[in-house]
């Protein structure tokens, strides 16, 4: 079912957002070649436990897509890997394109974002314009969330972008309504129709979250851990999203970083 906030569970919903996005801010600057993956989770785990009214909406969430109860505080997937990452022991290598998704709760409303980037100093041209595309398709998919216009307008502007930079899309998952829980309705494809689907109304609140591979579409899920999903040509993939808010003046960006 679709919910509608009210302006002040918008207001609490930024609370959370502005959380999440100062996580990853404080992440993307850290990040490094040599640091781990575990360190980053636990960094996570640190900030969230000194948070008052914070918890995470990862830890323990068992959702039909994954094998189990996920056990770790954000998705860490590098290279190959582009959604639903499980943080293990890797020391991070240089030209290592990776991406961070998290989610948080805070007073019981949640944020939810993602970011991705390129550690150390010799970064593969290709694995930036891919990254690029994705933080333009998500700026292009926030913009078309207009009162008024259809949740078609937001996939058909992330497709978009995707298409005009020569990549193809992955229609299996996308982004989401959030509000009390992380993932409900409806489903945001990154690609659709333009004015057709759900008509958009102020209280709306929906994560946008674009996600692309360099030369594939086709995703495999990870056997070793159960939740990873890593392109099945072996090609880098990069995930941007925000959580945003539908409003009369135009669309509400919750998870803004620095």
């Amino acid at each position: 079912m679709i919910e509608l906030k009210t302006p002040s569970e918008v207001a609490a919903m930024k609370t959370a957002g502005r959380f999440v996005g100062s996580i990853l801010q404080e992440l993307k600057e850290t990040t490094k070649v040599g640091t781990n993956l575990l360190e980053i989770d636990d960094l996570v785990r640190r900030r969230i436990e000194g948070r008052k009214g914070a918890e995470s909406c990862y830890v323990n969430y068992a959702p039909d897509f994954g094998t189990g109860p996920f056990k770790h505080y954000i998705c860490t997937s590098v290279n190959d890997a582009v959604l639903h990452g499980v943080p293990y022991d890797y020391n991070l290598k240089d030209g290592d394109l990776v991406s961070l998704d998290l989610a948080v709760s805070v007073d019981g409303w949640c944020g939810d974002s993602a970011v991705s980037f390129v550690v150390g100093g010799d970064p593969d041209p290709s694995d930036l314009a891919l990254i690029a595309c994705t933080e333009e398709a998500l700026a292009a998919g926030i913009a078309a969330a207009q009162s008024g216009n259809r949740l078609g307008d937001i996939s058909a502007a992330v497709g978009d972008v995707a298409h005009e930079h020569g990549y193809t899309v992955n229609m299996e998952f996308g982004g989401h309504g959030i509000g009390h829980v992380m993932h409900g309705d409806p489903f945001v494809p990154n690609d659709g129709k333009a004015h057709h689907g759900y008509k958009l109304r102020p209280g709306l609140t929906i994560a946008i979250e674009p996600w692309f591979m360099k030369t594939t579409d086709e995703i495999y899920q990870d056997a070793k851990d159960g939740w990873t999903l890593r392109s099945v040509d072996g090609s880098t993939g990069a995930h941007s999203e925000h959580t945003i808010a539908i409003t009369e003046n135009g669309p509400e960006i919750l998870t803004l970083r620095k």
